[in-house]
């Protein structure tokens, strides 16, 4: 009876042997650092999986020389196994300093950030001006605030229970292998939003005295952020020609998704009729 169970027993101990084998193969494989920190991935290994998991590559791009690793960074030897990424990374968006440690420890926060990176490179993607609270945020750097807002919209990013993000704590590489699959699913699945139609500026009047008139300008807008300014104002002959621009919301900015209603105020002689000319 012990013979037959210590047949099986071997084989399984042996299948297990050749799986461990298998999987630090293809870790090798996977780029990134030879000795990657106990706690976390450094950022050899973030930039590696990135570069890998989005594709990025140079097919479009020719070179008169190639390009290698020291051309642009300090720390990346040209002969280390993720040299190759760091280069790709450069030529898709993803910017790195040039002095960048790629054994350092890379923080949730960063790789957030060449995350969102290096998947703008990848399309034109149209974001809801929105703000959702963290309540950590306090501790998260400010020019990484936007890229998080952008994953968390797209469902790449999600926070605790507690709504926390933990944005210094460092990234796992089942986090990181998890965010990148999203971030896939989410570029392969993306359709363009349509272009929103033209704002339309609208004009009235009303009587302020009997020797001058009010001139209100409104336009209505899908979110906050914009603006409504009159440049100058031309008299000529009957009319009074009012210039106006249309202020849109900083590239950066969060605002809420709410249709709203702008509007600018200027006074004229009410011998001239008002007329809009937008600035060109």
């Amino acid at each position: 009876m012990k013979k037959r169970l210590l047949k099986p027993l071997l084989l399984m101990m042996m299948i297990a042997i050749f799986s461990l084998n298998v999987t630090g193969a293809a870790f090798a494989k996977s780029g990134g650092s030879k000795n990657p920190p106990k706690n976390g991935i450094d950022i050899a290994t973030a930039v590696s999986m990135i570069v890998k998991g989005l594709d990025l590559n140079l097919n479009t791009i020719d070179f008169i020389k190639m390009p290698v690793a020291s051309d642009h960074y300090t720390k990346v030897k040209d002969n280390a196994p993720y040299a190759k990424d760091f280069i790709y990374a450069y030529y898709n968006g993803v910017q790195l300093p040039k002095d960048i440690n790629p054994s350092a420890t890379i923080s949730k926060e960063y790789f957030a950030e060449l995350l969102y990176q290096a998947m703008s490179h990848k399309g034109d993607f149209v974001w809801i001006e929105t703000f959702q609270k963290v309540a950590d945020g306090n501790q998260i750097k400010k020019e990484y605030m936007n890229s998080i807002q952008k994953l968390m919209l797209a469902k790449i990013v999600t926070l605790d229970s507690k709504q926390k993000f933990y944005p210094k704590n460092s990234i796992s590489r089942d986090e990181a292998a998890n965010m990148i699959s999203k971030t896939v699913k989410f570029i392969n699945n993306y359709k363009p939003v349509p272009t929103p139609a033209p704002i339309e500026v609208t004009l009235t009047t009303g009587k302020e005295t009997d020797a001058v008139t009010k001139v209100t300008l409104s336009a209505t807008v899908p979110t906050g952020g914009y603006g409504l300014e009159i440049t100058s104002i031309q008299f000529t002959k009957d009319q009074a020609l009012i210039k106006y621009k249309l202020v849109k919301p900083a590239p950066d900015s969060m605002n809420a998704q709410v249709i709203t209603e702008i509007k600018a105020v200027t006074y004229i002689p009410s011998t001239f009729k008002p007329v809009l000319q937008a600035n060109k």
